[in-house]
């Protein structure tokens, strides 16, 4: 072997340490920790050096490594917080949480591994073949990490364009569509610097030229997304007043008999009867017991009180019994003598239901672990006041696509969404800031208004344009008060995401990529 080739067989200690500050980048940018508000350059820049290191590999091997290293830095960097979860609240001790952390970024990470090989092995055709193969491939992995074994996306790289120039894409194609187009201009922009530090070695001009105008023709889609109407949205009936209730009951009193259950209980309830609003909002679990648990007549009471006052609320608490089984719920109380039910549909694997074989490692930790029943995914909303509120419990609203079921009806489409959450497992972190901008992309892709109500935070009122116009200090008691105004119609994301969830977006990165590695197969035979 000779020595440039035992160069070349080196460790990439150069290309690591690249792939470990892009995919440090790239966790900053989903939201800062200094300020929570998201970061769409840097994600675009951090992607964009990640293509560039991709291609100076030596092989997919050695671009399959450098993928995963970005990946596990980035994904542990953005959920560092379970940590808090598994070893404060859990119990679990801290080279354990450490690891679990680490093994979950690690498995999620091989999905990029795979992504970034694919771009290398089809990168050497040319620049524009290793932009359509770097959004192909990075959309795969996206969707498969979103979907596969009930979905982990939180995170994804298109949550830090709820603000700049492709949040004009989320009504469009949704957030793994941003996602995809922010991978193809990262890769464009990284052969451009490649042409820039060496014209004659990277580039022929006929080569500058298409790539100039792929760059083109992206920058005219992104235009035309902000030009042309998204859908025919606009508002309906009258703005309702809501108040938005924060308990800021401390995660590891919430079920405390002698603590947190009584502060629930008499928080709550003289929340909820204080309230002058038309609609008043309780947190996920904000009653912390079953019905049969309760005090005699504590609900009826609520609701004899809405009655008399002529509003409606809708608190989060456990419903179900041991034969019937147990659900994260929804109540709504309003004018109606039978109380409105939303079951919540997408579980969270460990927290309310345990993976098959995983049963060992749950047992290790000392949290009310449960296996609840999933509610369907296309419930009725809530009907109050000419408004339809359709509830949504924690990271349910990480999944879009599933929100856009209920859009199926246009008639009976939702014209608020409501998302009720109690994040304080993750301690005072950038989780709560992360989860802001999740509901802020929903509002994007539906059009539709998110108002939040959280134990912790962030408990804010966030309208049909993605934009936050109320929002209540984090980790503090007090009830947030302000206007939301429904929307009706449909964006062309609710309209395809409803009737084929993410198949499109499956189907057309599968259709470029293997387009691709047939044009190129086809390139080598001529």
């Amino acid at each position: 072997m000779s020595l440039f080739e035992a160069r070349r067989e080196a460790f990439p200690w150069g290309a690591a340490l690249l792939a470990v500050v892009a995919g440090g980048a790239q966790a900053i940018a989903i939201a800062t920790p200094w300020s929570g508000q998201p970061l769409w350059w840097l994600q675009l820049l951090s992607l964009a050096l990640l293509a560039s290191v991709l291609h100076q590999q030596a092989s997919a091997r050695r671009a399959a490594w450098v993928g995963w290293l970005f990946a596990m830095v980035w994904l542990a960097g953005t959920w560092w917080w379970l940590f808090i979860s598994m070893h404060v609240y859990g119990g679990l001790a801290a080279p354990l949480a450490v690891i679990a952390v680490g093994l979950l970024a690690a498995a999620l990470g091989l999905y990029y591994a795979l992504a970034a090989a694919w771009t290398w092995r089809c990168g050497r055709a040319g620049p524009l073949a290793a932009a359509a193969v770097f959004g192909a491939t990075w959309l795969l992995a996206e969707l498969m990490r979103g979907v596969w074994f009930t979905g982990f996306p939180w995170g994804a790289g298109g949550y830090a364009h709820v603000e700049g120039p492709l949040a004009a894409l989320a009504p469009w194609v949704g957030v793994y569509g941003i996602g995809w187009a922010s991978a193809m201009a990262a890769s464009l922009l990284a052969s451009l610097a490649a042409w820039a530090v060496a014209p004659r070695a990277s580039m022929a001009p006929r080569g500058l030229l298409r790539l100039g105008l792929a760059g083109l023709g992206w920058c005219l889609i992104v235009a035309a997304a902000h030009l042309v109407p998204a859908g025919d949205t606009g508002p309906t009936g009258e703005p309702l007043s809501v108040a938005l209730i924060q308990g800021n009951i401390p995660q590891d009193e919430k079920f405390q008999p002698g603590a947190g259950i009584p502060m629930a209980l008499e928080g709550y309830a003289q929340a909820l009867r204080a309230s002058t609003a038309s609609l008043v909002v309780a947190p996920e679990t904000a009653i912390p017991l079953l019905p049969s648990q309760l005090p005699a007549g504590y609900v009826e009471s609520i609701a004899a009180h809405l009655r008399s006052t002529k509003q409606a609320a809708l608190i989060g608490m456990p419903l179900g019994s041991f034969a019937a089984g147990y659900t994260n719920s929804v109540i709504g109380l309003g004018d109606s003598d039978a109380p409105y039910r939303y079951d919540k549909h997408h579980l969270v694997p460990f927290g309310e239901f345990i993976p098959p074989l995983f049963r060992w490692f749950t047992d290790l930790m000392n949290i009310p672990l449960g296996d609840f029943d999933r509610g369907g995914v296309n419930q009725a909303s809530f009907a109050w006041r000419d408004q339809r509120l359709a509830p949504n419990v924690c990271y349910e609203d990480l999944f879009g696509e599933e929100l856009a079921r209920r859009f199926a009806d246009p008639l009976q489409a939702p014209t608020v969404m409501v998302n009720v959450s109690n994040i304080a497992w993750f301690g005072n972190s950038v989780a709560i800031d992360q989860h802001l901008q999740i509901s802020r992309m929903r509002a994007l892709e539906l059009r539709r208004p998110m108002i939040r109500a959280t134990n912790t935070g962030a408990t804010a009122v966030i309208d049909a344009r993605g934009q936050v116009t109320h929002l209540l200090a984090r980790h503090t008691r007090g009830v947030l008060e302000g206007p939301v105004q429904g929307y009706t119609g449909l964006t062309p994301f609710a309209r395809w995401a409803s009737a084929w969830g993410l198949a499109p977006l499956w189907g057309l990165a599968l259709v470029v990529f293997l387009g691709v590695i047939a044009l190129e197969w086809r390139g080598r035979r001529a």
